[in-house]
């Protein structure tokens, strides 16, 4: 039997299903789903499998952090996430740079959809800076000032705008915290536990280093998927967070 340290921990931890086939991502979920909190479908799968597969995942009682940061019109961006709410998916985000009308606009009409449809609303949160990106990315996009300044500048948008969340490197974690309400999500890929590589991730921490600077939820792809014993490494995470929450 868990403990309520130990529950706690395991439900913060979301892996990334970042494969290519259905078949493949079926396994993973079947070996890793008494150890972990979430499975994250992103771009590559979602349009490799589709959203008939998503709703698979989703009706055997699979939380799933559908991750396409959606990114258009305030019109479009809402109507693609009420259909992503009728997936049935616990949390979905959008990117915070599309500004405050498209949130506020899909954030509002999940909620009536999910209200008036008897469904439950999905968490939505807002992507601010991709992890792969860095002071020096920004001059490159016309952007002015640090990454941590605007990652801390979109997660009040995304807040105001009245979304639960954000996608943040931890390094900005901290300041988020200090400023918003403490159930504010902070959701934070780019995970590395100690010895691994960074890959193409610039902003990258360990497991329990995220959680010790504000982050709620970690997001955590290939330690996982490309260890030779998937259960030992989400556990192992699992067990640095729990640590991490304690101390």
């Amino acid at each position: 039997m868990l403990s309520t340290e130990e529950r706690s921990a395991k439900e913060r931890l979301i892996v990334a299903l970042d494969v290519a086939t259905s078949d493949e991502a079926t396994r993973i979920v079947e070996e890793l789903r008494s150890e972990v909190g979430a499975f994250k479908i992103g771009l590559q799968l979602f349009t490799a499998a589709g959203a008939d597969f998503v709703r698979g995942l989703t009706s055997a009682g699979h939380r799933v952090f559908l991750d396409l940061k959606f990114h258009d019109i305030p019109n479009t961006v809402a109507k693609a996430s009420v259909e992503a709410a009728r997936l049935g998916v616990w949390m979905i985000n959008v990117h915070a740079l599309g500004g405050s009308e498209m949130m506020r606009r899909a954030f509002g009409n999940v909620a009536d959809v999910c209200e008036a449809e008897g469904l439950l609303r999905p968490k939505m949160i807002a992507v601010t800076l991709l992890t792969s990106s860095d002071d020096s990315t920004l001059p490159e996009i016309g952007i002015a000032g640090s990454a941590e300044s605007l990652v801390v500048r979109l997660a009040d948008l995304a807040n105001s705008s009245g979304l639960d969340g954000v996608v943040a490197s931890a390094k900005e974690a901290q300041q988020i915290k200090r400023s918003l309400k403490e159930t504010f999500m902070i959701v934070t890929p780019g995970i590395r536990p100690v010895g691994a590589t960074n890959n193409d991730q610039k902003r990258v921490i360990t497991p329990g280093g995220a959680v010790a600077m504000g982050s709620t939820h970690l997001v955590v792809g290939r330690p996982i998927l490309e260890a030779a014993d998937r259960v030992a490494a989400a556990r192992s995470i699992v067990s640095e967070i729990s640590l991490a929450m304690v101390s």
